[in-house]
């Protein structure tokens, strides 16, 4: 958790520092790193509240701050999610039609994910689904518990939308893109990478969810039920490595905040 704030809140403030980042494709990169850090604070809550439980022995913030807890942590994951689906189908677009991405279109990608997020998180505070404690107590997240018609409806059709959906089209997007660069000898890009993250990344939570679905969770050890959540906590700092450690603009960008150096566009101001 704090590898990936640390990395994630740099790439912010890179895109905040220097100009040369200000693109309509970066914007994308910018809304992923939003969405890890939120991934990261989340587990950074979860963790405290691991520390406090030995004292309070049992979830420190209460039942609101659980809800709270868990929608924020639902937002960040769905975004981090259809972020990663963004920038593929972005660099699909950027790499296979040798056109720029246009500011209106990264805008209104962002706009989207961001209020889809909300959205899908927002439905188990109305009532479809349900936020609860885990099973160690030290974190909420989605009650899988209790396996009725309300959760299982929610499940299949979040699930859809955003997991299958966005793995569809990060896996189509760099397969194409993979197909046409391979053609013209200019491979610069990692096309396997994005999409593993995603399956690896996030898949576990989506084995265990659906089990549940078909089977009793019980049989499960609550230690072994933790083993997703604990897998997508690594997702920001892949994410970050991968995205912008990787990216020669960002990783400038990043040397030039960590050594105060003036980015060349103020320098030629």
């Amino acid at each position: 958790a704090l590898a990936g704030l640390c990395l994630n809140s740099l790439t912010i403030l890179s895109f905040c520092k220097t100009p040369e980042l200000r693109t309509p494709t970066h914007l994308l990169v910018l809304s992923l790193a939003l969405a890890d850090t939120g991934i990261s604070l989340n587990a950074l809550v979860a963790a405290t509240s691991s520390l406090l439980r030995v004292s309070h022995r049992r979830w420190p913030y209460g039942s609101d701050g659980c809800q709270a807890h868990g929608f924020q942590g639902f937002i960040a994951s769905l975004a981090s999610i259809c972020s990663s689906a963004a920038i593929a189908w972005g660099r699909y677009h950027h790499y296979c039609t040798r056109r720029q991405l246009a500011w209106n279109t990264a805008i209104s990608l962002v706009i989207c994910v961001w209020l889809s997020s909300v959205f899908w998180a927002a439905l188990p505070l109305l009532g479809w689904g349900h936020y609860d404690y885990e099973p160690l107590g030290t974190c909420c997240t989605l009650d899988y518990s209790r396996v009725d018609r309300n959760f299982t409806s929610f499940l299949f059709t979040m699930a859809f939308f955003n997991f299958f959906l966005p793995l569809f089209i990060t896996l189509v997007s760099y397969r194409l893109m993979e197909q046409k660069l391979r053609k013209t000898g200019h491979l610069q890009v990692n096309t396997t990478l994005p999409a593993r993250t995603l399956l690896f990344g996030w898949g576990p939570y989506a084995l265990l969810y659906l089990y549940t679905t078909v089977a009793d969770v019980s049989s499960i050890s609550p230690r072994l039920q933790m083993v997703p959540a604990l897998i997508a906590k690594t997702v920001p700092t892949i994410n970050a490595i991968n995205y912008a450690l990787g990216s020669e603009m960002v990783h400038r960008g990043i040397w030039q905040c960590l050594s105060l150096q003036r980015s060349e566009l103020d320098r030629a101001r």
